[in-house]
This record gives C-alpha cells, sequence and structure tokens, in this order.
C-alpha cells in the first residue's frame, strides 16, 4: 500500500466544503487537499472536543470489525438485555415510536447469516488496512505516538462462550481476518490482571488503537489547516443547487460558495442529507465511557469482554472503559448511570482494582453519539439532489476506524476520480425503497 504525501491546496480551482471536523471529516479535508482542491471546513466547535464522538470512544482501530450488532435472533435477547440494568442496551421509552421503524430494519438486516456476510463483505474492503492508514496520517500530523499497532484482544469465560459468537468469528474469517486463540495458560501470562473467569483469549494481531482519540482528531485538524484549509466556526444548515449543480452551502453565518461538499456530520447528518434529497434512516447509538485516570491494573492489550461487551484499556488519561447502547436519541440528557455501570464490569474485569466509587474526582464519564445505518454500513456517496454533494456518514460502532479510507473516498468522489474502492453497497439511495 502507498500513500501520497504531496498537497497542492492551490493547485485546482474546485472549492469544496467539508462539513463537520470528527474523525471523517477531516481525514476527508487532508484528502480532498492532497487532491489538489481548495477546502473550507465548517465546524461549529472544537475539533477533537468533547462535544465530539471520536472523543471518547474505545480508540479501537479494529479493522476485523465487520460483524453488525444485530445477528440472527437478536430479536429474542433483546428483551433480556432491555431487562437487565447491567446489560448492554438500554431504549428510552418515550424515543420508541420514533426509533422503532430503525430498529425493526436494524433486526432484519442481520436476519440470517447469509445477510450478515452481506454487510461484512463491503465493511472489509472500507476497514482493511485501517490501522496503517491512521499511522500515515497521524505521522503526517505530527503525533505518531498516539497510533499503536499491536493487536486487540476478545476474552471469553469458556469455549462455549465463544461457541456462542461462532457466527461471528464464522463472518469474519470469511471476509479475510486471521486470528489467533490463547488458551487459559497463555492468556493469564499475557494477561495477568484479568479476571481468572477468562479462560480463553481471541487476539486480532491486524488491529491497532489511538490512544487519544479527541488529540488525534485536533491535530487532523490543525494539519488540514496548516495545509490549506479554512475553517468556518459555524453549524451548515443546508445547501444552494441551482440546475442539479451545487452553488454554495448555507450555514448559520451565511452562505459558502462552493463547487462542492461533503457531509460528514456524524449522528447530526441526516437533516442535511435530506436538504440534499437523501433521506435516510439515521439514529444515534449512544455510547458512554468511564476514565480511571488513577488506575494501579488494566489490560495489557486493548481488550473486549464478551460477557460485558465492553472494551478496555489504558488511553493517554488513564484507564478507559467504553460501551453500552442507548437509544435515546440526540437531545436526551445523559443518564450516567450507564458510565457506572461500565464502572463496575471494569472492577470486574480486574478484580484488583478498588471498587466503585461515582464522582469521585479521579473518576470521568462521557457521553457521545455513534451515527448509525440499520444495516450496518455507512453512507459512502452522491447525494440525489447533486452529484456535487457527497455523504459520509453513519459509520455506527467504527468511525474513527473506517475515517481514513472514507475521508479517501469522499475526496476522490469530490474531485471525480474513480473509487479506490467499490461503492454501490455504501450508496446512500439504498434506503429509497
Amino acid at each position: 500500500m502507498t500513500v501520497a504525501r504531496s498537497f497542492s491546496p492551490e493547485g485546482g480551482s474546485r472549492h469544496v466544503v467539508v462539513i463537520g471536523a470528527g474523525a471523517v471529516g477531516c481525514a476527508s479535508a487532508i484528502e480532498a487537499l492532497r487532491a489538489g482542491l481548495r477546502v473550507t471546513l465548517v465546524e461549529p466547535g472544537e475539533p477533537g472536543g468533547p462535544q465530539a464522538t471520536s472523543y471518547g470512544n474505545a480508540g479501537w482501530l479494529s479493522s476485523h470489525s465487520v460483524v453488525p450488532p444485530a445477528l440472527p435472533g437478536a430479536w429474542r435477547k433483546v428483551p433480556g438485555w432491555l431487562a437487565d440494568p447491567l446489560g448492554p442496551l438500554a431504549l428510552r421509552w418515550r424515543h420508541l415510536p420514533r426509533a422503532l421503524p430503525w430498529l425493526l430494519r436494524y433486526l432484519a438486516s442481520g436476519w440470517t447469516e447469509a445477510r450478515v456476510q452481506r454487510t461484512a463483505d463491503p465493511l472489509r474492503t472500507l476497514l482493511a488496512d485501517a490501522p496503517a492508514l491512521h499511522a500515515h496520517l497521524a505521522a503526517e500530523a505530527g503525533v505518531p505516538q498516539l497510533i499503536e499497532r499491536r493487536g486487540l484482544l476478545h476474552a471469553y469465560r469458556s469455549r462455549a462462550e465463544f461457541d456462542g459468537d461462532a457466527l461471528g468469528w464464522r463472518v469474519r474469517r470469511r471476509a479475510g481476518v486471521q486470528w489467533e486463540e490463547w488458551p487459559a495458560e497463555e492468556l493469564r501470562r499475557r494477561e495477568p490482571d484479568l479476571a481468572a473467569r477468562y479462560t480463553l483469549g481471541i487476539f486480532v494481531p491486524e488491529a491497532g488503537h489511538c490512544r487519544n482519540p479527541g488529540a488525534y482528531v485536533a491535530a487532523l485538524a490543525h494539519h488540514a489547516l496548516a495545509a490549506g484549509a479554512e475553517r468556518v466556526a459555524a453549524r451548515a444548515i443546508g445547501f444552494r443547487i441551482e440546475g442539479g449543480r451545487l452553488r454554495a452551502v448555507r450555514t448559520e453565518a451565511g452562505e459558502i460558495a462552493c463547487d462542492g461538499a461533503a457531509i460528514c456530520a456524524g449522528a447530526r447528518s441526516g437533516p442535511l442529507a435530506a436538504a440534499a434529497g437523501s433521506a435516510v434512516p439515521l439514529e444515534s447509538e449512544r455510547g458512554y465511557h468511564v476514565v480511571l485516570e488513577a488506575a494501579t491494573a488494566g489490560p495489557r492489550t486493548p481488550t473486549m469482554v464478551a460477557d460485558g461487551k465492553l472494551i478496555a484499556h489504558w488511553m493517554d488519561g488513564g484507564l478507559r472503559a467504553a460501551g453500552q447502547v442507548e437509544i435515546a436519541g440526540l437531545e436526551a440528557a445523559p443518564d450516567w448511570r450507564r458510565a457506572e455501570i461500565l464502572h463496575a464490569h471494569l472492577q470486574s474485569m480486574f478484580p484488583s482494582l478498588p471498587p466503585p466509587a461515582p464522582g469521585a474526582p479521579s473518576v470521568a464519564h462521557w457521553l457521545g453519539h455513534r451515527p448509525s445505518l440499520p444495516d450496518g454500513l455507512p453512507c459512502i456517496g452522491p447525494s440525489a439532489a447533486s452529484g456535487d454533494i457527497v455523504l459520509a456518514f453513519g459509520h455506527g460502532h467504527v468511525g474513527l476506524c473506517g475515517s481514513a479510507r472514507t475521508g479517501r473516498l469522499a475526496a476522490q468522489l469530490l474531485a471525480g476520480v474513480a473509487p479506490e474502492i467499490p461503492l454501490a453497497p455504501f450508496d446512500p439511495g439504498r434506503f429509497r425503497s
């Protein structure tokens, strides 16, 4: 794999607006500059700040995360998950009428193993080589230390528990993912702080990790600006399209005349996509994290445990556990009990940690919004109203991982260059029916 490094921010007359300065938006801006386009980055908040989804995620660059959360038979488990106060899924019931169509499509997308494979195969093309792509971007942005490439671990309590996930691992294998099995003795040697109830490890060597996603995104934004992008600190609200051609992006601060645009606004992309003629069923899968700033025990390898459905690893600010899915929309207030649940699971994973003490100065909580589409695939492609407007959002649980290649694809579409992977599975028009 080769990655071009030259920039020509003034080399072309085409001016594009990238809406959103999250991981996808910043990568898109960098790659558009590399393609010789003039770039304006529109973002109301500080790139990489706490309001951004990438700020608080688990940091996994999991190129093997090609299996959608909804698998065959998931509908049978949903009532139990919702009834379990420590379970991985929560639903605000007043949001149910709005979320129900999305939930039904979400369950239907994983109804059979064949459907799951139809998601996994194209998602693999998007995520393959993600750690290497991010390593290149981080080096260019001057923060190479933030990207680690030493694999990820899935821990199981037993062979039977692993067999319960067999469908997902079969799908991954067919998509080209390889892994190592660590029996109990090897797992204990590699992860001495992990609770003894875990007796089987599945180690994926190809995967990577970001030690500080917020700082990484901030560095990418700074890199884009240093390479020639301009930034408008405003919220985009729509477009001026004339005769099928984009003439301007409308913002709360006025219009920005341009020839092209990319919608990379994460979970807030829905209204913008609709304004561009592409209504898509976008939902927020709200996720939480907890950080123990003074933790003294934890994993040697970024680790996900099957029983808690959470990810734990050391970040620059301490030991972070991230996970949970809460369906409650964009505006509902946080339910910090979800973060406290993560804290309890984290202490159970690593028994030598002190008992949970919510509210202690050394414990930080956070909520973010994963932009999710019901079939587990993002939207990457031109809008219905104008080919000048590119949609690049909806990555669900793999936004940070998938952002590097998505940025390349968005820039290729904006520059009129053939995309490097087939985009038909990601076509925003797939939801029209």
